[in-house]
């Protein structure tokens, strides 16, 4: 539980400054410059990443439930993260209606990951590991939109071509995911 909760810790507020410390971040960019900032950034993250994935994959061995949610609730949480794979691949694709609509699709796709996760699974470390990542998604979203709004940003509108191939990716990396990939790196089986 100890490297779970540090790798959250580590990820997570690496991931944070922007929420809470956004002229600090503004200062250590100019310090440091804009690449040795992104290589510490990166190289923090890559640790709380690992961190997590070790911590909870030996969470996991030792099992302290709080809930037993109901089977049904795997089969929704399934189907919640169709949306999560679509908002993740509009992040990337520009001049998409997404994005154009919602600004920071790739915060709003970690939020239904993590609610969807939090439906499906009762144990302790669930609850840390997505309850962590959704309230990060909250306060990152309400500090995303709160930044483009003080600065003036316009989003671009978006076209039909980029908004279907957005989709069209997304359904297919939800699909791969949903029916290989989580087993294979997870050991679990969403449909299974």
């Amino acid at each position: 539980m100890t490297l779970l909760i540090l790798g959250l810790i580590v990820f997570l507020g690496v991931h944070s400054v922007r929420i809470f410390a956004e002229g600090w971040r503004t200062q250590m960019r100019q310090r440091l410059g804009a690449n040795a900032w992104k290589g510490l950034y990166s190289v923090l993250s890559i640790v709380g990443f690992v961190l997590i994935v070790v911590g909870y994959g030996q969470t996991r061995q030792d099992v302290q439930m709080l809930w037993l949610p109901p089977i049904w609730t795997r089969h929704l949480a399934s189907l919640l993260t169709i949306p999560a794979f679509v908002l993740l691949v509009a992040a990337y694709v520009p001049g998409n209606a997404i994005k154009a609509r919602l600004h920071h699709p790739m915060v709003l796709g970690v939020k239904v990951w993590a609610l969807a996760h939090l439906i499906a699974n009762g144990m302790l470390a669930d609850l840390l590991l997505f309850g962590g990542f959704l309230v990060w998604s909250v306060l990152s979203f309400s500090a995303a939109r709160r930044r483009d709004r003080e600065a003036g940003t316009v989003y671009l509108a978006g076209h039909a071509g980029p908004t279907i191939a957005v989709v069209v990716v997304g359904l297919a990396a939800w699909a791969g995911f949903a029916f290989w990939a989580h087993s294979a790196w997870i050991g679990v089986r969403p449909f299974g």
